[in-house]
């Protein structure tokens, strides 16, 4: 009597996994039968949701080159990677911004984003099929008073992803930018404002609607699950509320 090999999985890496869109992000790939690397720097969230889908928790700090480096020699073979690590400090106006603010916002959102995709796109482009996701942001593609420094390092990530693009031209490698308007999850607002709950609150005062972290998600598995030969460039994604940066529909 024959029996059936067991499929093997592919491999994704989901970076940013201990919360929000990273969260998200793995169970929404666990399901559609990847196998999950949750990747990201608190342990104490990563074990819990590893175990819940099935996956592997690796602590990764996206912004040390060691850290980096330990994560691709512990996961040889990948699939995709979904880059979602990334993050706001501060709205100040550029006139009295730290610079500090944006070195960190930068570190995380651009070279982090390089250090991880440079890591593991030897295996990704082993696999013969891999796919680099990079969660951007609409503010990689717009500006807005007060958050210089943020679209700054979003412009720079989407730029990266563009670039990479046109240079794995042949190889079996895609290359997609998700970038996702109004989206409410516990911690962006937060940590952005400090951990001033109440102006964190107030960006989406009555927005009835805002994305959510499965949103987001959703968009990630949907370009991660097409044919290998169907390329998503960019998907940019906003609440029906939003037409746009600066005008957001709300009922009160």
């Amino acid at each position: 009597m024959s029996s059936e090999p067991t499929p093997v999985r592919p491999i994704a890496v989901v970076t940013g996994a201990s919360s929000g869109i990273g969260a998200a992000t793995a169970r929404r790939l666990a399901r559609d039968g990847f196998d999950v690397v949750c990747a990201a720097r608190r342990q104490d969230r990563l074990d819990p949701l590893a175990a819940q889908i099935g996956g592997r928790a690796m602590v990764l700090d996206v912004t040390d080159g060691d850290s980096v480096a330990a994560l691709a020699a512990a996961v040889p073979a990948c699939a995709l990677l979904v880059n979602v690590a990334g993050g706001a400090v501060g709205a100040e106006q550029i006139a009295i911004a730290d610079p500090a603010d944006w070195q960190a916002m930068y570190d995380v959102n651009v070279l982090g984003v390089l250090r991880v995709t440079q890591a593991l796109l030897p295996a990704l482009i082993a696999s013969g099929a891999g796919h680099v996701i990079v969660v951007g942001s609409t503010a990689g593609h717009l500006v807005y008073e007060g958050g210089g420094g943020y679209t700054a390092a979003k412009h720079g990530a989407a730029a990266l992803t563009e670039t990479l693009r046109l240079e794995l031209s042949g190889q079996p490698v895609r290359v997609t930018e998700i970038a996702p308007g109004m989206v409410r999850t516990d911690e962006f607002g937060l940590v952005r404002f400090r951990g001033d709950a109440e102006r964190a609150a107030a960006v989406y005062a009555g927005v009835e609607h805002p994305l959510t972290a499965d949103d987001v998600a959703d968009c990630i598995a949907w370009c991660a699950t097409r044919p290998p030969h169907v390329n998503v460039d960019l998907l940019v994604v906003k609440p029906l509320a939003q037409a746009a940066q600066h005008k957001v529909h709300r009922t009160s």
